[in-house]
């Protein structure tokens, strides 16, 4: 059987003596702000970055030329 209401009154009661009103405050809308913003990263599949980053690739050619130098194992298997 769970706690009843007077047993959820009384730990509320010592909550708000060791922590005060203002304190519980900041808390919930700290915990309410992650909460959300943890839900817009979910609901947008990703972070900022890995945004840009396939923007960038999107927009380079895909027929760029990268110089530099062929090793023999490079250029027999080619």
């Amino acid at each position: 059987m769970g706690p009843s209401l007077w047993q959820l009154l009384i730990v509320l009661a010592i909550v708000l003596l060791l922590f005060g009103t203002k304190k519980l405050r900041n808390l919930g809308g700290d915990l309410g702000s992650a909460i959300k913003s943890f839900r817009g990263a979910v609901k947008d599949g990703g972070t900022e970055e890995s945004k840009e980053e396939s923007a960038k690739l999107e927009q380079e050619p895909a027929d760029t030329v990268v110089e530099g130098e062929v090793t023999s194992k490079e250029r027999d298997s080619a």
